[in-house]
């Protein structure tokens, strides 16, 4: 697959309001997989807003070094433009971008695409059957809302004592400042997620000294990365080859997502993970410091090969510590330990369930989401919200996978969606919403199947848990299982209203 990295520039806008069937917002992988699908049906009459001025979301804004899928690549794309010339097992950032560019440009999505335009606030009006959508640019009134921001789009920064007053540069992982020259210099990293464990290794040889500041280990998988011969990226050419190979590895990742349910089946990756800290970790104190006292899967299961290599360097130094303030240019830790440093990278992760778009959506009721909510995001089957008619939330509660590819998820969620409009076109339905009633059983059998997760048994903390306790964020079940459930429009558990009554 060819790929290109151009963007169209973006579109002129007047301030007078213009109004469409569909807007999406987002122009990251679900917002160019629903507006694909939505020109595949024949609808023409839609818009996607972008803040940025490029498309790609999470894989236009992650560019530190190191960045890459912790999915196999046969597997991160959409199954209907499957690419056969991945360069690697595990791709990196930048093809990720340039497959997520070309396959926007060849489905004739880029008209559509309005860049530059961040969403201000969305609310439903009664009377009219639509959606408001405020723009710095002007106003655009549609039927139908699609909210494609995803959940590893807004960073955390910290609020950390001292930190907007530090005398050195500081940045987080996701906001990457390339033109920091990290060379020779003093650098702390807080946090040891998934961002830390890649971006680490490729910094570490350039840097004097490395300071880590670790609150709770990860369990480390080896990852098996490789460069694709080109004989494969030859059969892969052949959609019945592409297609076995997908499956195969489909399958196997289904395996590991059933660990997440029975927990006890994900003790010999637990055992391999210790193995893999033993033969690169010698020194006994440190190894004690990498070891997690929790279930694997509780946390989102990490690979990488070099990683623990880099950590074992002698410019290298993990602090068991989180970070209680900064003083100049002194990083104070929980433990009172003090380093002076020269740059902060936050490797903090992003805010999952306490999204900021849950703030700028009003239903119904005059409430926001983040009103409905009250800290624990709830949806009738990740998709649509009671109290917000004609509104669709890609990526929503409840359905992290943890072991499988999001576009899996995507997919599923968009064949909901377009059975959905398809329905209102075919019954001329100008209102629908989900039954409360059915919200709450829904996710009172989510909330039930979560009990005996390894998420919510496995003894840590995670985002998978929101601030409530409640985990909003794992699925429980198998993937299969999602794509029954979002396979078509179950008109019984919503409440419409055709047009002119």
């Amino acid at each position: 697959m060819t790929t290109r990295e151009a963007v169209t520039p973006p579109h002129s806008q007047s301030t007078a309001p213009e109004t469409y069937d569909v807007l999406i917002i987002g122009a990251g992988i679900s917002g160019i997989g629903a507006a694909i699908k939505l020109l595949e049906s024949g609808n023409r009459d839609f818009v996607l807003l972008e803040k940025a001025s490029g498309l790609g979301g999470t894989w236009r804004d992650n560019t530190y070094p190191g960045c890459e899928c912790d999915v196999p690549s046969a597997l991160y794309s959409f199954s209907f433009a499957q690419n056969p010339s991945w360069s690697r097992t595990f791709a990196g950032q930048a093809e990720i971008l340039s497959y997520v560019r070309h396959t926007a440009e060849h489905y004739g999505v880029l008209p559509f695409i309005r860049f530059e335009t961040p969403v201000e606030h969305s609310r439903w009006l009664e009377e009219r059957c639509q959606w408001e959508v405020r723009t710095a640019q002007g106003f655009y009134y549609a039927n139908t809302l699609i909210s494609c921001v995803g959940y590893l789009h807004e960073p955390i920064i910290p609020e950390l004592s001292g930190l907007q007053e530090f005398t050195g540069e500081w940045f987080h992982s996701s906001r990457w400042n390339h033109e920091a020259d990290l060379t020779g210099k003093r650098v702390a990293v807080i946090g040891t997620g998934a961002s830390a464990i890649q971006f680490v290794p490729e910094i570490q040889p350039f840097t004097k000294e490395l300071v880590l500041y670790q609150r709770t280990p990860q369990w480390v998988l080896p990852k098996p990365n490789r460069a694709t011969a080109e004989l494969e990226k030859r059969f892969y050419k052949w959609p019945f080859t592409l297609n076995g190979v997908r499956q195969t590895l489909y399958s196997a990742f289904e395996l590991m997502g059933v660990g997440f349910r029975y927990p006890a089946i994900l003790r010999q990756a637990q055992r391999i993970a210790k193995a893999h800290i033993r033969y690169y970790i010698k020194d006994e104190t440190l190894r004690r410091k990498l070891t997690p006292d929790y279930t694997m899967g509780c946390k989102r299961v990490l690979m990488s090969n070099d990683y623990y290599p880099a950590l074992a360097e002698q410019n290298v130094e993990v602090l068991a510590s989180g970070v209680k303030e900064i003083r100049g240019n002194v990083v104070v830790g929980s433990d009172g330990s003090e380093r002076e440093v020269d740059v902060i990278i936050l490797a903090t992760g992003f805010h999952v369930t306490d999204v900021p778009i849950a703030e700028q959506v009003t239903g119904a009721d005059g409430q926001t989401l983040a009103e409905k909510w009250q800290g624990s995001p709830e949806a009738y089957k990740g998709t649509t919200v009671s109290g917000f008619p004609n509104f669709f939330l890609m990526l929503g509660p409840n359905l992290g996978i943890g072991h499988n590819s999001a576009y899996i998820v995507i997919e599923s969620q968009i064949q909901y969606i377009m059975d959905t409009l398809k329905n209102m076109r075919r019954k001329n339905i100008a209102r629908f919403d989900v039954r409360p009633e059915v919200q709450r059983r829904y996710n009172a059998v989510i909330q039930k199947k979560l009990q005996t997760t390894v998420w919510n048994t496995g003894g840590c903390s995670s985002y998978y848990l929101d601030a409530n306790g409640k985990n909003s964020v794992g699925f429980p079940w198998h993937t299969m299982k999602m794509r029954s459930l979002l396979s078509r429009w179950d008109k019984r558990a919503y409440t419409f209203q055709q047009r002119g009554n």
